[in-house]
């Protein structure tokens, strides 16, 4: 732990970021002819606050006006609200479903909201229809205003998926590390479940030694863990499967930092690889240096997915091939833009995606790589950096 305290990484973004932040969201109103914003996801909520909170029945909204921004909370997270510095007034509600509407609070500071009512794409009909109970004759309109204004980073948002992707990488290290010494040992290997957790409280342990003002998240630190045969199912959970030396594993893991997201996922092997695995493991690197490389400023999604997967295509079988390259990360691990052949956007500078193009052998076993990658002006900037060639994965 760093013994001068100004040294600990700050997470939680400045109060300065929020207003401009709110700022930019009230000229897109503006042009947009919205009188009132509302967002009710727990990713917007923090993306547009910085409050984070658990999600359940109990609804929670950020409202925006000309001139005037509130957080919607029940009671019980007023507290949680103000010790965070959330950045807008609080309105709060006793409790839900309420013998009065929650949202009966928020129309009382927001009045007849005149106009049109913009929400988020992702509301849920059942929460518009209660918007539209209290606030009657009232004009909602889905907007995707506030997912598109996420495509764009700032440079203080950067410096939190960077320290992100410092200790997602710290967890894969963690991991083979666990491996290693358990082999060195000659004992019994940890089992799936074992690794991950480990490589879990690595991450926390980090963050509460060098941070200040930790910002406590759903999905704060974990990851996939998953070996030999199942790791040709992606996105297998872990189980209490040992590992086993001659067998690849897959690490796929991530943390949020002040909110915001990385993951660093490698395959790797158990001893060394046979001449089956390097070929396989050969395709998913090329594929994936591929795909990382069409990253740029100026193409599209569309054209970065199909810098990785033409490659795979052409080197295996169309059934070995699972998924897309990649997705948009911020405050969420999975977001727009989607580095995918049907999504045309464009790719901007600071603009943050994965780059995660993999090959899954039926009954053999699965081999992804993936990186979280910056957009810039001067071309893609992978922010997870473990090692990746064959002769640095290699675990014994």
């Amino acid at each position: 732990m760093p013994d001068d305290q100004s040294r600990l990484f700050h997470q939680r973004l400045p109060a300065s970021h929020f207003e401009a932040l709110h700022g930019a969201i009230r000229e897109k109103m503006a042009e947009d002819g919205l009188s009132v914003l509302l967002l009710d996801s727990n990713d917007d909520v923090i993306y547009t606050t910085g409050f984070s909170h658990y999600s359940n029945e109990r609804p929670v909204m950020f409202a925006i006006t000309a001139t005037g921004a509130w957080l919607l909370v029940p009671k019980l997270e007023i507290g949680h609200a103000l010790h965070q510095d959330t950045a807008a007034e609080i309105v709060s509600y006793f409790e839900f479903p309420g013998v009065e509407s929650p949202f009966a609070a928020l129309k009382r500071v927001l009045g007849a909201a005149p106009g049109e009512v913009g929400v988020s794409p992702g509301m849920s009909l059942g929460r518009l229809a209660a918007l539209q109970a209290v606030f009657e004759g009232v004009t909602f309109r889905p907007t995707p205003m506030i997912t598109k204004m996420r495509y764009i980073k700032t440079p203080a948002e950067i410096a939190l998926h960077r320290e992100a992707a410092r200790i997602s990488d710290a967890m894969v290290q963690a991991g083979v590390d666990m491996i290693a010494e358990a082999m060195r040992k000659g004992g019994a290997l940890p089992s799936e479940i074992e690794i991950e957790s480990h490589v879990s409280r690595e991450a926390m342990r980090i963050m509460y030694d060098e941070h200040e003002d930790q910002m406590l998240v759903q999905g704060l630190a974990s990851g996939l863990v998953y070996s030999g045969i199942r790791s040709a199912f992606p996105h297998a959970m872990p189980t209490g499967n040992p590992v086993a030396v001659g067998e690849s594993i897959i690490l796929s893991l991530g943390c949020r930092v002040g909110g915001r997201a990385a993951e660093s996922e490698r395959t790797l092997f158990i001893g060394e690889p046979n001449e089956t695995q390097a070929g396989h493991y050969a395709i998913a690197y090329e594929s994936q240096r591929r795909a990382t490389a069409g990253l740029i400023a100026g193409n599209t999604c569309a054209s970065a997915d199909a810098a990785g997967l033409d490659y795979l295509r052409e080197n295996a079988p169309e059934e070995w091939i699972l998924h897309r390259v990649g997705h948009g990360m911020g405050v969420l691990f999975h977001e727009p833009p989607w580095v995918e052949a049907g999504d045309q956007t464009v790719l901007e500078p600071g603009m943050i995606t994965s780059s995660e193009p993999s090959i899954s052998v039926p009954n053999y076993a699965g081999y992804r790589l993936a990186d979280t990658v910056l957009i810039t002006e001067d071309g893609p900037d992978s922010l997870t950096r473990f090692p990746r060639k064959i002769d640095d994965v290699v675990i014994g």
